[in-house]
């Protein structure tokens, strides 16, 4: 059973850089065909999916966010990386990783937030960006 714990400074003031870990446990991250994503749940609003990791380390990320956000892992340590920059105070969420495994390396990629796009989800960092 793959686990996923996230981890990250909770707190992180406008216009510095974030930095968050996603554990994986049960699993390797490059095990064929599974896609790593890390998503996010601003207060009052809806799953916005930030981009993906995939097995073969090919990276994807949502255009609204690709300019200041990458997605990186150590397959050693089972660890996947979320780092964003120029945080704004709208950056304040709850972030989540999440993988989901496709049935080849064909298969188009899933580019939404929605809970039941994914087979695990970690529980879940809080991150507010304040002064």
């Amino acid at each position: 059973q793959v686990q996923l714990q996230e981890s990250g400074p909770g707190l992180v003031k406008p216009s510095q850089t974030l930095s968050l870990t996603c554990t994986v446990s049960g699993g390797s991250i490059t095990t064929n065909y599974y896609a790593w994503s890390w998503i996010r749940q601003p207060p009052g609003k809806g799953l916005e999916w930030m981009g993906v990791i995939r097995y073969d380390g090919s990276t994807f990320y949502s255009p609204s966010l690709k300019s200041r956000t990458s997605i990186s892992r150590d397959n050693a340590k089972s660890m996947l990386y979320l780092q964003m920059n120029r945080l704004k105070p709208e950056d304040t969420a709850v972030y989540y990783c999440a993988a989901r495994r496709e049935n080849s390396a064909y298969c188009p990629l899933v580019t939404s937030g929605a809970k039941d796009e994914y087979t695990y989800w970690g529980q879940g960092t809080q991150v507010t960006v304040s002064e």
